[in-house]
């Protein structure tokens, strides 16, 4: 079905003759003067005499155009049978700890030291790409957390987010607690079966207003699962970044393992892909809630065209100004033999 997105552009269509009856006439500086042998002057010198649309059709092209335009701009589409929308139904928040132990290299990705955020934007990156039909958010925490992407299907986005955290940006210390209540706080209205956070950090909670546990207690209350992945190497392998203060012994496992068992989730390690797959297959094991049912309409713009045809025809009345057509000058020709000597 044909139809317009914006139909309500066709209110301007009397904008330029409006204007031109409210705006004074522009005043010019011509002379008066009237050449009555200006064709004769212009033979001579060997240039081409340009001959004017009369002003009722020049008014006509003029109209012509300011129409397409508009047609242009009120988005003409066709419009297709209405189809349904696919959606699994689970709601996915991911809490990514940005705090300053995050910027440590004592990880490895394909070989290579990377930092510990690093390593977390590369496999939770993949795992954000694999969840088709779910709507997933991001939250950054550090000694504060904050909403970075609301939940969304718009899947490419949250991770260009992600991809984009710098360490630092929500403070040095680690607020888990605030994290999980900013998350709980955006899950409450969703699906009770489908409200599912994924907690990402690498120390203990030493920031923040909310305890963490206390925090877990209120997302068991509200059906709110939460699967933890601690980040950071083995204290045998990072005995070097013991000596500045980012050891994996700052990494407080018990009381992650605590919050995921208050809330029916289970608690990981993230060294390499497999052990994020492991939490991926857990997130699919949970039942689909049930979504309100949303269909879709496939529309296919139509603007172009009518855009294509003004644009040729401005060019088309610009060639004609700068160079008259042949039949112009056969005319003018004409109108000099007719001329008494």
């Amino acid at each position: 079905m044909f139809e317009f997105a914006w139909p309500w552009l066709f209110l301007l269509l009397p904008l330029p003759w409006l204007i031109r009856a409210v705006l004074p006439p522009a005043k010019t500086r011509e002379s008066a003067l009237k050449v009555s042998f200006l064709a004769d002057l212009e033979q001579i010198a060997n240039r081409r005499a340009h001959t004017r649309l009369p002003r009722g059709y020049r008014q006509v092209l003029f109209a012509l155009f300011w129409l397409l335009l508009l047609t242009a701009g009120a988005r003409p589409q066709w419009v297709g049978d209405p189809l349904p929308l696919q959606a699994s139904g689970r709601d996915v928040l991911l809490a990514v700890d940005v705090s300053g132990s995050m910027d440590f290299p004592d990880m490895t990705w394909n070989g290579q030291e990377v930092s510990r955020l690093t390593l977390v934007k590369h496999l939770i990156g993949d795992f954000i790409e694999q969840r088709t039909g779910d709507r997933v958010g991001l939250i950054l925490f550090g000694s504060q957390a904050y909403m970075q992407a609301p939940l969304t299907f718009d899947r490419h986005t949250v991770r260009t987010l992600l991809d984009e955290a710098l360490i630092g940006i929500a403070g040095k210390n680690t607020a888990i607690g605030d994290a999980i209540g900013l998350a709980i706080k955006h899950l409450r209205d969703r699906p009770e079966n489908s409200r599912v956070v994924i907690l990402i950090t690498d120390g203990a909670n030493n920031g923040g207003r909310i305890d963490p546990l206390i925090a877990a207690q209120l997302a068991a209350e509200e059906q709110v699962r939460i699967h933890a992945i601690g980040i950071g190497a083995d204290p045998q392998q990072n005995s070097v970044s013991s000596l500045f203060g980012f050891s994996s012994l700052d990494l407080d496992e018990d009381t992650l393992i605590t919050i995921t068992q208050q809330t029916g989730g289970e608690y990981f390690r993230a060294r390499n892909r497999d052990e994020l797959k492991a939490i991926s297959e857990t997130i699919d094991t949970l039942e689909p809630a049930a979504q309100q049912a949303a269909r879709v309409r496939p529309a296919k713009a139509l603007y172009h065209w009518p855009l294509s045809i003004a644009f040729l025809a401005g060019l088309t009345a610009a060639a004609l100004k700068l160079w008259p057509a042949p039949w112009q000058q056969i005319g003018l020709r004409r109108q000099m033999r007719r001329k008494p000597t």
